[in-house]
Protein backbone atom coordinates (compact mmCIF):
# COMPACT_ATOMS: atom_id res chain seq x y z
CA UNK A 1 0.00 0.00 0.00
CA UNK A 2 3.17 2.42 0.74
CA UNK A 3 1.69 5.79 1.37
CA UNK A 4 -1.36 4.83 -0.20
CA UNK A 5 -4.08 6.45 2.40
CA UNK A 6 -5.53 6.07 5.55
CA UNK A 7 -8.45 3.89 6.83
CA UNK A 8 -11.38 4.83 4.94
CA UNK A 9 -12.04 5.88 1.42
CA UNK A 10 -15.16 7.09 -0.59
CA UNK A 11 -16.40 4.88 -3.45
CA UNK A 12 -17.50 5.64 -6.67
CA UNK A 13 -21.61 4.79 -6.18
CA UNK A 14 -21.43 7.51 -2.99
CA UNK A 15 -21.59 5.08 -0.39
CA UNK A 16 -19.05 4.55 1.42
CA UNK A 17 -16.30 2.16 2.76
CA UNK A 18 -13.87 1.32 5.35
CA UNK A 19 -10.33 0.14 4.10
CA UNK A 20 -9.15 -3.32 5.91
CA UNK A 21 -7.00 -2.86 8.66
CA UNK A 22 -3.86 -4.03 9.33
CA UNK A 23 -5.33 -6.82 11.73
CA UNK A 24 -8.00 -8.10 8.97
CA UNK A 25 -11.07 -6.28 10.83
CA UNK A 26 -12.88 -4.10 8.62
CA UNK A 27 -15.01 -0.55 9.32
CA UNK A 28 -17.72 0.74 6.67
CA UNK A 29 -19.52 -1.28 4.13
CA UNK A 30 -19.82 -0.63 0.79
CA UNK A 31 -23.43 -1.09 1.18
CA UNK A 32 -24.62 1.71 3.24
CA UNK A 33 -27.33 3.65 2.30
CA UNK A 34 -27.61 7.37 3.51
CA UNK A 35 -30.71 8.77 5.19
CA UNK A 36 -31.13 12.10 3.50
CA UNK A 37 -33.57 13.68 5.19
CA UNK A 38 -33.14 12.54 8.73
CA UNK A 39 -30.62 14.44 10.18
CA UNK A 40 -30.23 14.02 14.04
CA UNK A 41 -29.68 17.84 15.38
CA UNK A 42 -29.38 18.17 18.38
CA UNK A 43 5.73 12.07 13.41
CA UNK A 44 8.45 12.23 14.14
CA UNK A 45 11.37 12.37 16.48
CA UNK A 46 11.90 16.04 17.67
CA UNK A 47 13.56 17.97 20.15
CA UNK A 48 12.48 16.84 23.68
CA UNK A 49 11.86 20.80 24.39
CA UNK A 50 9.12 20.84 21.97
CA UNK A 51 6.91 18.41 24.00
CA UNK A 52 4.30 19.81 25.98
CA UNK A 53 4.52 16.98 28.52
CA UNK A 54 8.20 15.72 28.08
CA UNK A 55 6.71 12.45 30.39
CA UNK A 56 3.73 12.05 31.49
CA UNK A 57 4.39 10.26 34.52
CA UNK A 58 5.90 13.56 35.76
CA UNK A 59 2.75 15.87 35.03
CA UNK A 60 0.07 13.43 36.52
CA UNK A 61 -0.31 14.00 39.89
CA UNK A 62 -1.45 17.85 38.92
CA UNK A 63 -5.12 18.87 39.76
CA UNK A 64 -7.78 16.73 37.50
CA UNK A 65 -7.87 18.19 33.73
CA UNK A 66 -10.71 16.30 32.02
CA UNK A 67 -11.09 15.51 28.68
CA UNK A 68 -14.21 17.08 28.25
CA UNK A 69 -15.32 20.97 28.96
CA UNK A 70 -18.41 21.86 30.42
CA UNK A 71 -21.68 23.30 27.87
CA UNK A 72 -24.70 23.47 28.01
CA UNK A 73 -26.73 20.18 26.61
CA UNK A 74 -27.81 20.15 23.09
CA UNK A 75 -31.03 18.26 23.13
CA UNK A 76 -32.35 16.33 21.38
CA UNK A 77 -35.43 16.30 18.63
CA UNK A 78 -38.51 14.00 17.78
CA UNK A 79 -37.23 11.51 15.34
CA UNK A 80 -33.94 10.70 16.46
CA UNK A 81 -32.10 7.65 15.43
CA UNK A 82 -30.40 7.03 18.24
CA UNK A 83 -33.80 5.23 20.09
CA UNK A 84 -34.94 5.75 23.33
CA UNK A 85 -33.78 5.83 26.43
CA UNK A 86 -30.59 7.71 25.47
CA UNK A 87 -28.71 9.64 28.02
CA UNK A 88 -28.14 13.49 27.27
CA UNK A 89 -24.67 14.74 28.44
CA UNK A 90 -23.88 18.28 29.44
CA UNK A 91 -20.17 18.03 28.47
CA UNK A 92 -18.36 18.68 25.15
CA UNK A 93 -15.19 16.72 23.75
CA UNK A 94 -11.73 18.63 23.72
CA UNK A 95 -11.28 19.46 20.14
CA UNK A 96 -7.25 17.46 20.51
CA UNK A 97 -9.06 14.37 21.70
CA UNK A 98 -11.72 14.81 18.40
CA UNK A 99 -8.18 15.07 15.98
CA UNK A 100 -6.74 12.65 18.05
CA UNK A 101 -9.93 10.52 17.22
CA UNK A 102 -10.36 11.17 13.82
CA UNK A 103 -6.61 9.98 13.23
CA UNK A 104 -8.16 6.82 14.48
CA UNK A 105 -11.34 6.46 13.35
CA UNK A 106 -11.97 9.34 10.88
CA UNK A 107 -12.30 9.71 6.87
CA UNK A 108 -12.26 12.69 4.84
CA UNK A 109 -13.93 11.01 1.28
CA UNK A 110 -14.34 12.01 -2.15
CA UNK A 111 -17.08 10.12 -4.18
CA UNK A 112 -17.28 10.15 -8.27
CA UNK A 113 -19.86 8.74 -10.28
CA UNK A 114 -22.37 8.98 -12.76
CA UNK A 115 -25.32 10.55 -12.80
CA UNK A 116 -26.83 11.60 -15.93
CA UNK A 117 -28.44 14.49 -14.02
CA UNK A 118 -24.86 16.56 -14.63
CA UNK A 119 -23.72 17.67 -17.92
CA UNK A 120 -20.25 16.18 -17.61
CA UNK A 121 -21.99 13.42 -16.41
CA UNK A 122 -20.71 12.27 -13.29
CA UNK A 123 -21.26 13.83 -9.87
CA UNK A 124 -18.97 14.79 -7.52
CA UNK A 125 -19.06 14.52 -3.86
CA UNK A 126 -17.18 15.24 -0.47
CA UNK A 127 -17.97 14.31 2.93
CA UNK A 128 -16.46 13.87 6.27
CA UNK A 129 -17.42 10.35 8.21
CA UNK A 130 -16.67 8.36 11.08
CA UNK A 131 -17.90 4.71 11.46
CA UNK A 132 -17.79 2.72 14.85
CA UNK A 133 -19.39 -0.05 16.41
CA UNK A 134 -22.63 0.26 17.27
CA UNK A 135 -22.59 0.35 21.15
CA UNK A 136 -20.70 3.55 20.38
CA UNK A 137 -23.08 5.30 19.23
CA UNK A 138 -23.08 7.73 22.04
CA UNK A 139 -19.73 8.91 21.59
CA UNK A 140 -20.90 9.49 17.87
CA UNK A 141 -23.35 11.74 19.30
CA UNK A 142 -20.82 13.44 21.36
CA UNK A 143 -18.77 13.94 18.42
CA UNK A 144 -22.08 15.39 16.86
CA UNK A 145 -22.06 17.86 19.56
CA UNK A 146 -18.64 18.97 19.86
CA UNK A 147 -19.63 20.10 15.99
CA UNK A 148 -22.56 22.22 16.60
CA UNK A 149 -24.95 19.35 15.99
CA UNK A 150 -24.07 19.26 12.22
CA UNK A 151 -24.33 15.81 9.57
CA UNK A 152 -26.21 12.95 10.33
CA UNK A 153 -26.12 9.69 12.20
CA UNK A 154 -27.28 6.56 10.71
CA UNK A 155 -26.85 2.56 11.48
CA UNK A 156 -25.48 0.36 9.12
CA UNK A 157 -27.51 -2.59 10.69
CA UNK A 158 -25.65 -5.32 8.39
CA UNK A 159 -22.11 -4.44 10.05
CA UNK A 160 -23.79 -3.12 13.46
CA UNK A 161 -21.99 -0.53 12.47
CA UNK A 162 -23.55 3.40 13.43
CA UNK A 163 -21.86 6.34 11.51
CA UNK A 164 -21.42 10.01 11.69
CA UNK A 165 -21.50 11.92 8.00
CA UNK A 166 -21.25 15.31 7.59
CA UNK A 167 -21.89 16.37 3.72
CA UNK A 168 -23.83 19.22 3.59
CA UNK A 169 -20.81 21.83 1.83
CA UNK A 170 -21.41 24.33 4.07
CA UNK A 171 -20.56 22.49 7.11
CA UNK A 172 -17.50 20.81 5.75
CA UNK A 173 -16.20 24.45 4.23
CA UNK A 174 -16.93 26.48 7.83
CA UNK A 175 -16.64 23.82 10.43
CA UNK A 176 -15.18 20.83 9.70
CA UNK A 177 -12.30 21.86 7.44
CA UNK A 178 -11.48 25.39 10.03
CA UNK A 179 -11.20 22.51 12.90
CA UNK A 180 -8.87 20.51 11.23
CA UNK A 181 -6.57 22.96 10.11
CA UNK A 182 -6.38 24.55 13.72
CA UNK A 183 -5.90 21.15 15.23
CA UNK A 184 -4.14 19.45 12.88
CA UNK A 185 -3.61 15.95 12.18
CA UNK A 186 -0.39 14.49 12.99
CA UNK A 187 -0.70 11.00 11.14
CA UNK A 188 -0.47 10.01 7.68
CA UNK A 189 -4.39 10.91 6.79
CA UNK A 190 -3.14 14.67 7.19
CA UNK A 191 -1.94 14.06 3.65
CA UNK A 192 -5.79 13.05 2.77
CA UNK A 193 -6.80 15.95 4.42
CA UNK A 194 -4.70 18.00 2.44
CA UNK A 195 -5.99 16.36 -0.55
CA UNK A 196 -9.64 16.79 0.04
CA UNK A 197 -9.14 20.34 1.13
CA UNK A 198 -8.31 21.08 -2.13
CA UNK A 199 -11.21 19.45 -3.79
CA UNK A 200 -13.48 21.34 -1.93
CA UNK A 201 -12.22 24.14 -3.00
CA UNK A 202 -12.37 23.53 -6.67
CA UNK A 203 -16.05 22.34 -5.63
CA UNK A 204 -16.22 26.06 -3.97
CA UNK A 205 -15.79 27.74 -7.41
CA UNK A 206 -18.13 24.85 -9.16
CA UNK A 207 -15.48 23.53 -10.95
CA UNK A 208 -16.19 19.59 -10.56
CA UNK A 209 -19.18 21.08 -13.10
CA UNK A 210 -16.72 21.57 -16.11
CA UNK A 211 -15.00 18.46 -17.47
CA UNK A 212 -11.62 19.92 -16.52
CA UNK A 213 -12.39 20.72 -13.51
CA UNK A 214 -13.58 16.89 -13.23
CA UNK A 215 -10.31 15.98 -14.46
CA UNK A 216 -8.19 17.50 -11.71
CA UNK A 217 -10.70 16.67 -9.20
CA UNK A 218 -9.88 12.93 -10.79
CA UNK A 219 -6.28 13.06 -10.28
CA UNK A 220 -6.43 14.64 -6.70
CA UNK A 221 -8.49 11.44 -5.82
CA UNK A 222 -5.93 9.24 -7.37
CA UNK A 223 -3.74 9.87 -4.40
CA UNK A 224 -6.36 9.91 -1.87
CA UNK A 225 -6.98 6.98 0.63
CA UNK A 226 -7.61 4.08 -1.88
CA UNK A 227 -7.52 6.49 -5.07
CA UNK A 228 -9.75 5.50 -7.96
CA UNK A 229 -12.39 3.01 -8.64
CA UNK A 230 -12.33 0.79 -11.36
CA UNK A 231 -15.19 2.62 -13.18
CA UNK A 232 -13.26 6.15 -12.89
CA UNK A 233 -9.83 4.53 -14.24
CA UNK A 234 -12.15 2.80 -16.92
CA UNK A 235 -13.86 6.43 -19.05
CA UNK A 236 -10.50 8.51 -18.34
CA UNK A 237 -7.25 7.29 -19.85
CA UNK A 238 -4.81 10.60 -19.11
CA UNK A 239 -5.22 10.47 -15.43
CA UNK A 240 -1.94 12.04 -13.76
CA UNK A 241 -2.04 11.30 -9.74
CA UNK A 242 -1.15 14.88 -7.75
CA UNK A 243 1.71 14.18 -5.38
CA UNK A 244 1.29 12.89 -2.15
CA UNK A 245 2.83 14.95 1.04
CA UNK A 246 4.57 12.75 3.56
CA UNK A 247 3.29 14.13 6.99
CA UNK A 248 6.51 14.62 8.99
CA UNK A 249 5.19 15.03 12.60
CA UNK A 250 7.59 15.83 15.04
CA UNK A 251 5.77 16.38 18.36
CA UNK A 252 2.69 15.28 19.97
CA UNK A 253 0.40 18.61 20.16
CA UNK A 254 -1.72 17.45 23.46
CA UNK A 255 -2.30 14.61 25.78
CA UNK A 256 -5.89 15.04 24.76
CA UNK A 257 -5.12 13.85 21.61
CA UNK A 258 -3.12 10.71 22.58
CA UNK A 259 -6.85 9.75 24.59
CA UNK A 260 -8.86 10.73 20.95
CA UNK A 261 -6.52 8.24 19.29
CA UNK A 262 -5.86 5.38 21.88
CA UNK A 263 -9.81 5.43 22.33
CA UNK A 264 -9.78 4.86 18.84
CA UNK A 265 -6.81 2.68 18.27
CA UNK A 266 -5.35 1.13 21.19
CA UNK A 267 -5.53 -1.80 22.85
CA UNK A 268 -5.77 -3.27 26.50
CA UNK A 269 -5.15 -6.53 26.82
CA UNK A 270 -5.06 -8.78 29.78
CA UNK A 271 -2.99 -12.54 29.02
CA UNK A 272 -2.90 -15.86 31.19
CA UNK A 273 -0.31 -18.29 30.29
CA UNK A 274 0.99 -21.50 31.99
CA UNK A 275 3.54 -21.11 33.31
CA UNK A 276 5.25 -23.89 35.12
CA UNK A 277 7.63 -22.13 37.56
CA UNK A 278 4.74 -20.47 38.67
CA UNK A 279 3.24 -21.73 42.02
CA UNK A 280 -0.07 -21.87 40.93
CA UNK A 281 0.82 -22.90 37.26
CA UNK A 282 -0.25 -19.83 35.51
CA UNK A 283 1.25 -16.35 34.77
CA UNK A 284 -1.08 -13.08 34.25
CA UNK A 285 0.16 -10.17 32.53
CA UNK A 286 -0.96 -7.24 31.28
CA UNK A 287 0.19 -5.08 27.68
CA UNK A 288 -1.14 -1.96 26.15
CA UNK A 289 -0.53 -1.62 22.67
CA UNK A 290 -1.40 0.72 19.40
CA UNK A 291 -1.52 -0.54 16.09
CA UNK A 292 -0.85 0.99 13.07
CA UNK A 293 0.34 0.57 9.18
CA UNK A 294 3.63 0.56 9.08
CA UNK A 295 3.46 3.83 7.03
CA UNK A 296 3.30 5.64 10.53
CA UNK A 297 6.38 3.35 12.56
CA UNK A 298 7.88 7.31 13.52
CA UNK A 299 4.33 8.12 14.77
CA UNK A 300 4.58 5.16 17.21
CA UNK A 301 8.57 5.71 17.80
CA UNK A 302 7.04 9.23 18.87
CA UNK A 303 4.91 7.80 21.47
CA UNK A 304 7.54 5.86 23.31
CA UNK A 305 9.43 9.22 23.70
CA UNK A 306 6.18 10.76 24.88
CA UNK A 307 5.51 8.24 27.58
CA UNK A 308 9.25 7.29 28.37
CA UNK A 309 8.10 3.42 28.15
CA UNK A 310 7.39 1.06 25.80
CA UNK A 311 8.62 -0.90 22.46
CA UNK A 312 7.79 -1.39 19.00
CA UNK A 313 6.83 -5.04 17.64
CA UNK A 314 6.58 -5.31 13.37
CA UNK A 315 3.84 -7.81 12.04
CA UNK A 316 3.52 -8.06 8.34
CA UNK A 317 2.35 -4.20 7.32
CA UNK A 318 1.53 -3.44 10.80
CA UNK A 319 3.51 -1.88 13.31
CA UNK A 320 2.63 -1.82 17.32
CA UNK A 321 3.37 0.19 19.98
CA UNK A 322 3.76 -2.02 23.25
CA UNK A 323 4.25 -0.98 27.41
CA UNK A 324 4.00 -4.52 29.05
CA UNK A 325 6.50 -3.66 32.09
CA UNK A 326 4.23 -3.91 34.74
CA UNK A 327 6.02 -0.84 36.70
CA UNK A 328 5.47 1.00 33.69
CA UNK A 329 1.73 0.78 33.15
CA UNK A 330 0.88 1.25 36.95
CA UNK A 331 3.18 4.10 37.19
CA UNK A 332 3.03 5.92 33.69
CA UNK A 333 -0.18 4.47 31.30
CA UNK A 334 -2.61 4.13 34.31
CA UNK A 335 -2.28 7.62 35.82
CA UNK A 336 -2.46 8.97 32.04
CA UNK A 337 -5.66 7.31 31.14
CA UNK A 338 -7.13 8.77 34.84
CA UNK A 339 -6.48 12.35 33.89
CA UNK A 340 -7.13 12.63 30.11
CA UNK A 341 -9.69 9.70 29.85
CA UNK A 342 -10.67 7.16 27.35
CA UNK A 343 -14.21 7.57 25.74
CA UNK A 344 -16.69 5.17 24.15
CA UNK A 345 -17.13 1.51 24.76
CA UNK A 346 -13.31 1.53 25.05
CA UNK A 347 -13.40 3.04 28.30
CA UNK A 348 -14.75 -0.11 29.80
CA UNK A 349 -12.25 -2.34 28.49
CA UNK A 350 -9.71 0.07 29.95
CA UNK A 351 -11.54 0.38 33.52
CA UNK A 352 -11.56 -3.77 33.66
CA UNK A 353 -7.94 -3.86 32.49
CA UNK A 354 -7.53 -1.57 35.48
CA UNK A 355 -9.10 -3.73 37.80
CA UNK A 356 -6.84 -6.59 36.74
CA UNK A 357 -3.81 -4.42 37.46
CA UNK A 358 -4.79 -3.94 41.10
CA UNK A 359 -5.42 -7.16 41.68
CA UNK A 360 -2.13 -7.79 40.68
CA UNK A 361 -0.66 -4.90 42.64
CA UNK A 362 -2.30 -6.64 45.70
CA UNK A 363 -0.68 -9.69 44.58
CA UNK A 364 -4.44 -11.49 44.10
CA UNK A 365 -2.74 -13.38 40.83
CA UNK A 366 -0.64 -15.52 42.44
CA UNK A 367 -3.76 -17.61 44.73
CA UNK A 368 -6.42 -19.70 42.86
CA UNK A 369 -8.89 -17.24 43.99
CA UNK A 370 -7.19 -14.18 42.58
CA UNK A 371 -6.71 -15.64 39.53
CA UNK A 372 -10.35 -17.05 38.69
CA UNK A 373 -11.70 -13.73 39.57
CA UNK A 374 -8.92 -12.43 36.61
CA UNK A 375 -10.52 -15.18 34.09
CA UNK A 376 -13.75 -13.87 35.05
CA UNK A 377 -12.95 -10.02 34.09
CA UNK A 378 -10.56 -11.05 31.34
CA UNK A 379 -13.50 -13.42 29.53
CA UNK A 380 -16.19 -10.16 29.34
CA UNK A 381 -13.47 -7.56 28.01
CA UNK A 382 -12.89 -7.14 24.36
CA UNK A 383 -14.66 -9.11 22.07
CA UNK A 384 -16.36 -11.28 25.13
CA UNK A 385 -18.38 -7.89 26.00
CA UNK A 386 -21.77 -8.41 25.64
CA UNK A 387 -24.17 -5.12 25.27
CA UNK A 388 -26.54 -4.75 27.95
Amino acid sequence: MGYRGSKSVGVSNANTVKEQRVDGSWGLNKNIHIFNNKSLRCTLMGFERNYQVKNPSKQLNKSFYSTIISLPAVTRGEGSLLGGGVNETKEILNPYFITGFTDAEGCFCTSIYKDEKYKTGWRVRSFFVIALNKRDRLLLLQIQKFFGGIGIIYPDKRNDLWNFEVNKFQDITTIIIPHFKKYKLITQKAADFILFEKIVKLMSTRAHLTINGLKQIINIKASMNLGLNDIVKSEFSEIKPVERVIIQTTNIPDPNWVSGFVSGEGNFDPGIKIQESCKIGFQVYLRFRVTQHVRDTKLMELLIKYFGAGRIENSRQAVNFVVSNFSDLNQIIIPFFKKYPILGIKQLDYLDWCKIANLMTLRSHLKKEGLAEIRLIKAGMNTGRIEK
